[in-house]
This record gives structure tokens, sequence and C-alpha cells, in this order.
């Protein structure tokens, strides 16, 4: 089956095959396992860039003496792109709330790792709001 030995070629199979309008001919079950897979996979960007600025967010506060112009850039690269998941994803931000829980967990636990600090100095539950998350005070 092309799906198996070359997955390029099936997508413009696929496409071509949309666009003529030849939709008997589509290979439904894999078009379907695909499409669920982009959703999955734009879900799972959101949560490793959560995850990255939950973390510099730890450290930048947990450790101000060693702040720096590294982390600050990791946390302004994480909110930009997680506002262009966010635009070119709306229905994700209805979730956000659930999705910052999630990922505040493994945060919390890279960040005593990278910190060396118990895991138990940093909160239990995420202490930051969305609005915080996503814009942040100046740093």
């Amino acid at each position: 089956m092309l799906y198996e030995q070359d997955f390029y070629q099936w997508t413009h199979e696929q496409a071509g095959l949309l666009k003529a309008g030849a939709l008997s001919q589509l290979d439904i079950p894999n078009l379907i396992e695909e499409i669920e897979s982009m959703g999955r996979s734009e879900k799972r960007e959101l949560r490793s860039r959560l995850t990255v600025l939950l973390m510099h967010l730890l450290k930048w506060d947990y450790q101000p003496d060693r702040r720096s112009g590294s982390w600050k850039s990791t946390i302004s690269t994480q909110r930009m792109d997680i506002d262009f998941v966010l635009k070119d994803n709306p229905s994700l931000k209805h979730n956000l709330g659930i999705v910052i829980d999630e990922t505040y967990r493994v945060a919390r636990q890279r960040a005593a790792d990278e910190t060396g600090l118990p895991e138990s100095v940093f909160p239990s539950s995420c202490p930051y709001t969305v609005d915080h998350i996503m814009t942040g005070v100046s740093m």
C-alpha cells in the first residue's frame, strides 16, 4: 500500500483525488487517521511550548540571581510561538487552563531538575494566570 511505502507520494495522490472529486478512490481510513493525528500534533506543540515557558517562568521567579538574556529570550520566544499556535488553532484556547494545569506538573519537575532546587520549593499548582503566562510582567 502506497501509504506505508511512500507517505509523501500518498499525500499528493490523496490531494489530487480530492481536487478531482474522486471521493470513492480516497484512502478513507488512513485519511481519517492522518487528520486526527494533525489535531493531536497541534495540541502537543502547545503543550511542549507551554512546558518550556512555565519552566522558564519558574526559574525566573525562583532564581532571580541567575536571570539571563537567554532565559528572557526563551520566555519571549515561547510566548510568541504559543500565540501563533493559538491564532492558527483558536479552538485550543477553550481548554487552555486545563492544558496549563497538565503541563505545569512537567514544568515544575523540569525546573527542579535544572535548578537543583527541591520540587517542593515550587508551588504544587500553577501560580500564574493565563494573562501572566502569555504577557507576563516587564523583565
